[in-house]
Order: C-alpha cells, then structure tokens, then sequence
C-alpha cells in the first residue's frame, strides 16, 4: 500500500492554529505523514497578500519548525499568474507517478463553493479530497446534482485513500476551529493580542518584522 500524500494550499497570510490542527487532526485520523504546504502568489479568489512571499514562507518555516509533519513547497510563488490548484495538482501528479495517492486539503467552505473552482469537474482525476469541517457551514452542496455528486465519491474507509491514487473524498472528522487570517490582520491593525490565534514563533516573526501593523 502506497504512502498517501496530502497537500494543503493557501495565502497563509498568516499561517495560524485554523491552518495547522485540523491538518494535524487530519493526519492522525488518516494516517498521513506528510502534509506539503503550497502557499499561493496570486490567489483566484481573493485579494492579494499584505505579507510578501517571501514573509509568508518565513513565517511557514517559523510555524512548522516543530512540527514534522509538515513540508513547504514553493512552486505556485514562482507563477506570475494565479494559482489554479488543478493546474498544480497536474504537476505534481506528473512528478510523482500515475499511482502515487495524492490527497488535496480543503474546508468544507471550499466544497460547498466547488463548482467555481477553475476546471473542477477534473480534481478527482488528479487527487482525492480530504475535507475539514469548518464552523457555521452547511452540511448540504449547494444543488441535487452536486449532492450526488458528492455521495458517489465518498469514501467510506481511509484505507481507500492510500490505495487508489485518486477519485475520493473523505469527510474528515476534524476540529472546528473558528480562526482567519482576516481576523489575525484585524486584531494587528488595531494592537490588540493574538497569542491563542497563531504559533509563538510566528507571532514573534511578525512582531519582529513590523508586519499588519498599517
């Protein structure tokens, strides 16, 4: 049985405990003992980063520095265009092999809105979905259609999800963990704490640097 690969993507802008624990809690349910983290330079979906690349993979480097689990790869900081997942997800699948599991990280908001993402209907060609509950959000897809979608693709056990490359998704049992980089800058912007929010030496990377101070 093959080692299933899990990657997680986003601006980590910053990187903080909503990013980490349901990947951490992840990994124990599943069984996974590596999670690449893809931080995005142009994210399709929302405005860009106040840190620079290179400020948000310090502060990855910070967070995971004690944690094993956890790998940086920095390919989609080296496009100029946005960061389609499918598009990274097609690399990595051509670097690693037709039958190497692969397992893309999201939160139950990113399923719900799908069907928006670029070329969508070929993710499950490429990987498997590991789905991390998020608070306040509906257990339902958005459409009939969708909703079946979604049934016939569920795993039902995480040995599925080391034995096939690709094609399932897995409803993750994990913590709900009700943080945002938003509210992290929010809290910066206006001098207020955020020791519970983010690992100490990230905080103290962002202290040291200045940043969301403006």
């Amino acid at each position: 049985m093959s080692e299933l690969h899990a990657l997680l993507g986003g601006t980590f802008d910053p990187v903080h405990y909503g990013h980490l624990r349901p990947a951490e809690a992840l990994a124990q349910q599943i069984g996974l003992k590596r999670v690449l983290l893809l931080p995005n330079n142009v994210p399709p979906h929302r405005p860009q980063p106040e840190a620079s690349p290179r400020q948000r993979v310090d502060m990855l480097r910070c967070a995971i520095s004690d944690r094993p689990l956890f790998e940086i790869d920095t390919r989609e900081l080296m496009r100029e265009t946005p960061s389609w997942t499918v598009a990274t997800l097609e690399a990595l699948r051509a670097e690693r092999g037709p039958q190497q599991p692969l397992g893309f990280i999201i939160g139950q908001d990113s399923l719900l809105s799908l069907s928006g993402w670029h070329r969508w209907q070929e993710l499950l060609s490429l990987c498997h979905l590991l789905v991390c509950k998020r608070p306040g959000y509906a257990a339902e897809m958005e459409s009939p259609e969708m909703q079946c979608w979604l049934e016939d693709h569920l795993a039902v056990s995480a040995q599925q999800l080391h034995q096939q490359p690709a094609g399932f998704i897995w409803l993750a049992d994990t913590p709900l963990v009700d943080i945002s980089a938003t509210e992290i800058r929010q809290r910066r912007h206006q001098k207020l704490p955020c020791d519970d929010l983010l690992p100490p030496a990230v905080i103290d990377y962002i202290d040291r640097t200045g940043l969301y101070l403006k």
